[in-house]
């Protein structure tokens, strides 16, 4: 083979002097950091099973620390010395053949040794400055997932890579610290804590978060809740997995209740307005409410009042007016009627409800209504025949200096107690018997005149004891 081709090399070939450097040597001095020998058992422990395995093959098992096979070019032999020029025939050759060989052998025995010395060099400066840069690499931290801690020993260069080695996934809600990216060092502090999901409902507000808390007492401390005097529907110690929780919050409040005069205040978690008033010593009774809705959440600082209801009934009878139903009649005088049948008015009862609140009464709310009597209709005959414009025999008197003399010359005047109308100041009955319809005053001036001059007709000037003597005049 020449001298100048690789050949395997074996360090287990060389025997008791290549164990020395690197079975007994390397082995106590590296095995307390890493494990006796390099092996595969120290580094799986460590760096996880594929990182041990790759070790194993590497550095060998533990006890035997064997190298893979690899090839390493064989050391060239010293040149050998250049062969003296020969000599000229006529000269005697100097010691001749024999000693050309004697010096030869002599050169080989001085380089036999360094000859076996150089490649064990080779390997023992190759493992050295190896082992020098595993070394240098090589960080002791400590990784705590989600509140499990473990120490390690890591040739990531920074945070990112090291939760990848160690299979630790994180998602967008879960915190990383520090931030992932960070350059690690020796004896660095990593911490990753998952987020959980949790369906808050605070005081009647519903919320969807994420916390990296561990317990309900930890997430309202992280979310600023106050939980003292709170109403929680788990315990403070209940433990909050990665599937989330669903949790009801009701903090203490401050409520005032004003019912019967008198102002209450109490501290409460109540869910509904009912639940304050009744912790306040309010009792509700029948169709008793509040200013607020009862089933209402109370909130911090509200005013509530009780309002006190008293229902009652109330039953009315009350008349049905009667219609009028007018026939003509041709024998009567226009504008004369003539009542042929009186209505009567029918009855109905109502009923009401009465509603007092705080003792003041409301407005009456009708409930029903029952016709007790039906009405019944009047009838009227209407007179059709034309009217003389004046009596006979009292057309030329003075109807106007009457009138002057009665009522000022004012169809609509009225005396002051209310029995006399119009200008002649007939009372209604006289006025009715002389066929006028309602209210003298209610009527025209000529149809006044008319009814005077029948009453005139009928009575003479007696009809107006003070003032009929303005007729002849």
């Amino acid at each position: 083979m020449s001298k100048s081709q690789p050949q395997a090399y074996d360090p287990l070939a060389y025997g008791p002097m290549s164990e020395q450097p690197y079975g007994h040597a390397y082995g106590p001095a590296y095995g307390q950091p890493y494990g006796p020998g390099y092996g595969g058992r120290a580094y799986e422990q460590a760096y996880g099973p594929a990182y041990g395995r790759a070790q194993g093959q590497a550095y060998g098992a533990p006890g035997r620390p064997a190298l893979p096979r690899q090839t390493v070019p064989r050391p060239a032999a010293p040149a050998p010395a250049p062969a003296p020029a020969p000599a000229p025939l006529s000269a005697p050759a100097h010691g001749g053949r024999a000693a050309r060989r004697r010096r030869a052998r002599r050169v080989r025995r001085a380089d036999g040794p360094m000859r076996r010395l150089l490649p064990r060099a080779l390997v023992v400066a190759f493992l050295a400055g190896g082992t020098t840069a595993f070394v240098a690499e090589d960080k002791a931290v400590e990784l705590t997932v989600d509140g499990d801690p473990r120490t390690l020993h890591t040739f990531a260069d920074d945070v990112t890579a090291l939760l990848a080695d160690q299979d630790v996934e994180v998602g967008a809600h879960d915190v990383v610290t520090p931030a992932p990216g960070t350059p690690l060092t020796s004896g660095d502090d990593i911490t990753v804590r998952y987020g959980r999901p949790l369906l808050l409902t605070l005081d009647g507000h519903r919320h969807q978060i994420w916390t990296t808390a561990h317990t309900v007492a930890g997430a309202l401390r992280r979310l600023g809740v106050r939980a003292e005097g709170a109403h929680l529907s788990a315990p403070p110690s209940r433990r909050i997995g990665r599937e989330g929780l669903a949790l009801e919050v009701r903090t203490e409040r401050i409520v005032t209740v004003l019912a019967d005069g008198r102002a209450r205040t109490v501290r409460t978690n109540a869910a509904t307005v009912r639940e304050a008033v009744a912790q306040a010593g309010v009792v509700l009774r029948g169709e008793d409410t509040t200013s607020v809705p009862p089933g209402s959440f109370p909130r911090d600082g509200q005013t509530v009042t009780v309002l006190r209801i008293e229902d009652a009934v109330e039953v009315r009878e009350e008349p049905v007016p009667f219609a009028v139903r007018r026939t003509e009649d041709a024998t009567l005088f226009r504008g004369n009627e003539v009542v042929d049948r009186p209505g009567r008015p029918g009855l109905r009862r109502t009923t009401y409800r009465l509603r007092t609140v705080n003792g003041v009464a409301g407005r009456p709310v009708r409930t029903g209504s029952v016709l007790v009597r039906e009405p019944r209709d009047q009838v009227v005959r209407v007179g059709t025949r034309p009217r003389p414009a004046s009596v006979r025999g009292a057309g030329h008197l003075n109807w106007q200096g009457l009138a002057a003399c009665e009522s000022g010359g004012r169809a609509d005047a009225v005396d002051p107690s209310g029995t006399y109308g119009g200008l002649y100041q007939f009372d209604t009955r006289t006025w009715q018997r002389l066929g006028g319809r309602g209210r003298p005053q209610d009527a025209p001036a000529a149809e006044q005149t008319y009814r005077a001059q029948r009453l005139y007709a009928r009575s003479g000037t007696a009809a107006w004891p003070h003032c009929g003597a303005r007729l002849h005049r």
